[in-house]
């Protein structure tokens, strides 16, 4: 299903990014609507997938996860069961939390947040374990200077 976004509705996610836990009223007051209109507004950008799976952010450091590495891997491998394997890998994995297929001469890059970097060389370990990989790169972040999940819909 398409939908059209116009201007109210750019500026209803932009308020459900910047916080979506804020009461309808408050996000209509924003938005300068009445809360019915953005009510369903809100629904029909739920109903075409616009608005995915809503969420918190939790304080990864002070749950005690505070090691976050880029794990950059190259593999020889390409075949499709190999690549079957290794997104189960990825998925049965709650550590990794963000994984891409790059072009270039890497071929993915891993978000991994773990507690320490014994934590990080278990879940290594286990990862080569199951899939066969040509070459693992690890990046310790050593300070997170930006993150978000906010698109830039204004402006």
């Amino acid at each position: 299903m398409t939908v059209r976004i116009d201007a109210t509705d750019r500026k209803i996610l932009a308020e459900l990014q910047r916080d979506a836990g804020q009461s309808l009223d408050e996000i209509a007051r924003q938005v300068g609507s009445s809360k019915t209109p953005v009510w369903n507004r809100i629904r029909k950008l739920r109903e075409a997938g616009v608005i995915g799976q809503q969420t918190v952010v939790l304080d990864a450091e002070a749950l005690g996860f505070e090691a976050c590495f880029f794990v950059l891997i190259r593999t020889s491998e390409h075949e499709a069961e190999w690549q079957q394997s290794f997104l189960k890998a990825l998925h049965d994995r709650p550590e990794v939390q963000e994984a891409h297929r790059l072009a270039g001469d890497i071929d993915y890059i891993l978000k991994v947040r773990v507690q320490n970097a014994r934590a990080y060389d278990k879940f290594y370990q286990a990862l080569i374990s199951e899939v066969r990989v040509h070459n693992v790169t690890a990046l310790l972040s050593m300070e997170e200077i930006k993150s978000t999940t906010m698109l830039p819909l204004e402006g």
